[in-house]
């Protein structure tokens, strides 16, 4: 099938899917090849370098990767200092507390571009890649992949830690302040 046909077939779908809301079908297939294309890579490069995959990873590594993914997954998509990397796909909308904000996709442009922009203003989307990229790097360089994670991980920590000292300074202060 042609170039051509292939983008008539996901016009004709996209149509289908959502008459009435534009949904970039196109742009979510470019996203799910390039994952796909990475994940490859990442298998590829752990048979080539002949890195053991473990059978069963370890406890511990699961919750220090799933703990540096939430927090490399927020910083990525809501941290105010990351804004410039998500610019070029999403436009600020307002400030949402922590050092976080809230960003709107940018509706002009490609399907590719507006998918791009879901995928780096939502934590949950991003997640899959950030958990991706740490259990890849797990395989390929295992110490290197647990200190960033740690120090991930010990950011997370400290942000639980930051916001329970305000809710118990707030307390502290008593409903008069």
């Amino acid at each position: 099938m042609t170039e051509r046909g292939v983008r008539q077939r996901v016009a004709r779908l996209r149509q289908a899917y959502a008459p009435h809301e534009h949904r970039p079908l196109g742009g979510y297939l470019a996203a799910m090849g390039t994952y796909a294309g990475v994940t490859g890579t990442l298998a590829v490069l752990a048979r080539a370098t002949g890195r053991p995959v473990p059978e069963r990873p370890a406890t511990s590594d699961v919750v220090l990767l799933g703990i540096a993914t939430h927090k490399l997954s927020r910083l990525l998509t809501k941290d105010a200092v990351t804004s410039p990397l998500r610019a070029p796909f999403t436009r600020y909308d307002k400030p949402i507390g922590s050092g976080e904000v809230m960003e709107q996709v940018r509706d002009q442009g490609s399907g590719t571009r507006h998918a791009i922009g879901e995928l780096l203003s939502c934590p949950f989307c991003l997640a899959v890649w950030v958990a991706t990229g740490l259990t890849g790097g797990l395989v390929l360089a295992p110490r290197l992949t647990r200190m960033v994670a740690t120090a991930l991980t010990a950011v997370a920590a400290s942000d639980f830690l930051q916001m329970a000292y305000a809710v118990a300074q707030r307390a502290a202060e008593g409903p008069d302040s």
